[in-house]
């Protein structure tokens, strides 16, 4: 990996030395404009998106996707907590059967689900959650991810039962497939137009919030170590490297993911680890800290009703438990028991959010990088007295970085490889969310697929070269426009997941179900 990381630095420095000096002043001309474009034309959008509830500030569309994840968790009897082993089992492989349709097997399709949610949001967007929220906002977001459990299960399984499938072994699914299959099954009307409403939105989120957002925050941390650089050339190496990924299609994904996504995890995870260790006796306070001001809001402004937003908020935004993204890479799976891949789904808020996200939380909070300020109420940044609430993103990854810094030096370095990581493994699971509602819209075949990864990797380059603030935010509100078609078509559909849970659950029981001997 070190040795990949240095190949790749070296090819962008070889090509910074031959770049124009006129691009930079056309790119910034471009910038502005398509700024000015996109801020007059879609900002309504984006505002609707996330408007916030009138009286709070709590966005309605976190409402939306926590009142479903408790819902579905009700409606199925916490399923989440209940077939959790067996979901362990299943990702273990005990009853895969490779004869069975489909393109990978279930961990391939966890990880590759997995590269999609994990990511950025996990390292920047949880320091600024901590930083506005306090300590108290990881309970709300460790709940919150233990509620959209339900929400995966629900859709992944919906995305396995309704998938196309096709002679040469290939698969297509997703919500786009069981809005359209499944309301056609229960006489409901709308379904195809709720379908393309979908796929528009899955379409403008992959171009944006998945690929161009990604790029450019990447290029923002390569450039933290190498010294600044055009954009463009992160994005030229960028798009190079995924295009070699996508073209061999969801199978040639999987193999990369499930290299990745164990790497970066075991990468991060271990880094938090080591720090939590030097600080072994600040472990039990970091909890006391979490747990107090999650209904005292200590330090907060606005009490406990600040740490509930930003907790709940964080969980939403970073496991995309509801936007139905995750059921498109699930329905690939070998099986012919859609409910399993819902039992496997459910591990990815887990893993995403309880376990990354708090891992993240408890280092900031332990690092004690944070400090009340006793005239304002809010958590400051202990070395700069700035309030983290006043900086943004920028703000949470320093204050990520500062945290792991305090008990280890070399973090930035490790910081920076794994933003690379995160940033290509979250662009790689979106090229394919974006094909399959683009082949749902313009038909399946090898050329309207290649369209596809062409306009994909052209946007790469296009996210790392410029900072196209309008386009960036109208993507990100178009990929949760996903999670309000979605949720509302599975109100309708959960009664389905039911039948087939009560079926199966049945037979696991009477043992005609047995692991599969391989």
């Amino acid at each position: 990996m070190k040795k990949l990381h240095s190949i790749f630095l070296a090819i962008i420095a070889y090509l910074a030395l031959a770049m124009p000096a006129q691009a930079q002043e056309v790119a910034a001309s471009l910038d502005a404009r398509v700024n000015e474009i996109f801020a007059n034309a879609t900002g309504w959008f984006v505002n609707f998106i996330f408007m916030a509830i009138p009286g709070t500030s709590f966005p309605w569309i976190v409402m939306w996707l926590v009142i479903g994840a408790t819902v579905f968790t009700i409606y199925f009897a916490a399923v989440q907590f209940r077939f959790f082993g067996h979901a362990v089992s299943l990702v273990k492989g005990d009853y895969s059967d490779p004869n069975d349709a489909g393109e990978v097997s279930h961990f391939q399709a966890l990880a590759t689900a997995l590269s999609g949610t994990v990511g950025l949001g996990n390292i920047a967007g949880v320091a600024v959650a901590v930083g506005i929220g306090g300590p108290g906002a990881t309970f709300w977001m460790i709940l919150a991810g233990l509620l959209g459990m339900a929400s995966k299960f629900t859709e992944c399984t919906l995305g396995v039962k309704y998938r196309n499938e096709y002679p040469d072994g290939t698969v297509s699914g997703g919500p786009m497939y069981y809005i359209s299959k499944g309301f056609d099954e229960l006489g409901l009307p709308g379904g195809k137009i709720l379908a393309v409403m979908f796929s528009i939105f899955c379409i403008l989120g992959a171009l944006g919030g998945g690929n161009m957002f990604q790029a450019n925050q990447a290029h923002a941390q390569i450039t933290q170590i190498t010294g600044d650089f055009p954009g463009w050339i992160t994005g030229l190496v960028f798009a190079a490297v995924v295009f070699l990924v996508i073209v061999g299609g969801i199978k040639s994904i999987a193999k990369v993911t499930e290299k990745i996504v164990p790497f970066m995890g075991i990468l991060y995870v271990g880094a938090a680890i080591v720090v939590l260790i030097v600080n072994y006796d600040m472990i039990g306070w970091a909890f006391g800290q979490i747990f107090a001001g999650a209904f005292t809001g200590l330090g907060v402004a606005g009490g406990f009703v600040g740490a509930l937003i930003q907790g709940f908020k964080r969980a939403a935004f970073s496991n995309e438990a509801g936007v139905g993204s995750a059921a498109i890479a699930h329905s690939a799976v070998k099986t012919k028991e859609p409910i399993t891949e819902g039992f496997v789904s459910l591990l990815e808020p887990l893993i995403d959010t309880v376990v990354i996200c708090t891992m993240t939380a408890l280092v900031i909070i332990i690092s004690q990088q944070l400090i009340i300020d006793e005239a304002t109420g809010l958590y400051m940044l202990n070395d700069a007295g700035t309030a983290i609430a006043t900086v943004g993103d920028t703000g949470g990854v320093a204050l990520t970085s500062a945290a792991f810094g305090s008990a280890i030096s070399w973090f930035p370095f490790v910081l920076a490889i794994a933003v690379i990581l995160f940033a290509f493994s979250t662009m790689i699971s979106w090229s394919y969310y974006g094909l399959k509602a683009w082949t749902y819209l313009f038909g399946e075949g090898k050329t309207t697929e290649l369209i596809f990864k062409i306009i994909f990797c052209i946007f790469i380059v296009i996210g790392a070269a410029a900072s196209l603030g309008p386009v960036i935010d109208f993507s990100d509100a178009a990929i949760f426009a996903m999670a309000v078609v979605n949720i509302f078509c599975l109100y309708f559909l959960m009664k389905v997941v039911r039948k087939e849970l009560n079926s199966y659950a049945s037979r696991l029981k009477s043992g005609e179900i047995k692991k599969f001997k391989h």
